[in-house]
């Protein structure tokens, strides 16, 4: 979503690879796909984003073949002589290759959302699917949530085309599940 979003915001089109888009089962393919996708965004004059880049951007000192050192290296290589706008993402971060995060100008991490967010966004769900409000003995149990995403919400509202949740408090149980899925999700946090 923030690639989206930072293409529309710099007017600019968005290429998005994954890796099914650039790898290979042929030794060397991979990384003329990865070259020919920094080649295209180029050409394109588009934001270039390669969606679960730790894929391609492992640490060395962890892998076990020449070929995924030399993939390593090829998106090194692109990532240093590429003039336009780069976006990768990962969950992953802490698996990255050293010389990759060198190779960043601005690391943004994406966290789980906060408290007043966490609400807003209850709120708007239940809005949009003609919930009432969640009651207020409930509303302690909303808030110590700790571990959503805007994600979880969609999640839920995807479901909610074929399991219809039937109220607010169905609309918490289910946040509370994917907070269960994370483990630790339920308890006090502090955010910065």
């Amino acid at each position: 979503a923030y690639g989206r979003w930072l293409a529309q915001a710099l007017d600019r089109p968005l290429v998005v690879q994954r890796g099914s888009d650039l790898m290979s089962k042929y030794v060397g393919e991979s990384e003329k796909r990865i070259a020919r996708a920094f080649r295209q965004a180029a050409n394109d004059g588009a934001v270039l984003m390669i969606d679960e880049v730790d894929g391609f951007l492992r640490d060395r000192q962890t892998v076990g073949q020449s070929w995924e050192v030399s993939q390593v290296n090829e998106m090194l290589t692109q990532m240093e002589s590429y003039e336009g706008v780069f976006v990768a993402s990962t969950n992953l971060m802490d698996a990255l290759d050293p010389a990759a995060m060198r190779r960043f100008d601005l690391k943004v991490k994406l966290d789980y959302l906060r408290p007043e967010q966490v609400q807003a966004l209850f709120d708007r769900c239940c809005q949009s699917l003609g919930l009432a409000a969640l009651p207020a003995p409930d509303q302690a149990r909303l808030a110590r949530l700790n571990r959503l995403t805007p994600g979880d919400f969609a999640l839920l509202m995807r479901q909610h085309c074929f399991k219809p949740l039937g109220d607010a408090l169905a609309l918490l149980k289910g946040l509370e599940g994917e907070c269960g899925y994370k483990g630790g999700g339920i308890g006090v946090c502090g955010f910065l």
